[in-house]
């Protein structure tokens, strides 16, 4: 049994899930985000995703990570801001010595859909199909999250 957190990064809004991959069975155990303010200073928005996450961490106890690389961003103040939200996250899991699995988005909709342009509605109806749940994790963002955590579920089988 593999219990794996998965995070869909980002500043405003930072995605998790939770699954349990045993073999070819997945069973979500719970999703949601992370919510910052947009008035609020960077750093203190950086502390809660931060505090957040150990607190996940600390509350289910997996056995690793899965995250989205930051492929490619067109808003270069975007990226800078996601890729800080991406490093808190990736040091409360390196001090809660989890194993760190990143993947691109194109590793993650062959992963989930089979197919690398796979839109976002393509991609959630899947993570609903594949966790056998009665509808899409919402917001968006707690979708994405369990399609990282399934990817790993799925790399890590092989």
């Amino acid at each position: 049994m593999l219990n794996i957190l998965g995070i869909d990064p980002g500043t405003g809004t930072v995605g998790f899930g939770f699954i349990r991959a045993d073999k070819n069975m997945l069973e979500m155990v719970d999703a949601g985000v992370i919510r910052t303010p947009a008035h609020q200073a960077d750093e203190l928005r950086l502390l809660t995703i931060y505090e957040e996450i150990k607190q996940l961490v600390s509350e289910f106890k997996p056995d690793c990570l899965s995250i989205e690389k930051l492929f490619f961003a067109r808003n270069v103040t975007t990226a800078m801001s996601v890729s800080q939200s991406r490093g808190v996250v990736l040091l409360a899991a390196i001090q809660a010595q989890l194993t760190i699995a990143e993947y691109t988005p194109l590793q993650i909709k062959m992963a989930i859909t089979g197919y690398g342009r796979a839109d976002k509605r393509q991609i959630q109806e899947m993570v609903k199909l594949l966790l056998k749940l009665d509808t899409i994790p919402k917001p968006d963002d707690a979708a994405d999250a369990l399609a990282a955590a399934i990817t790993h579920a799925q790399f890590a089988a092989k």
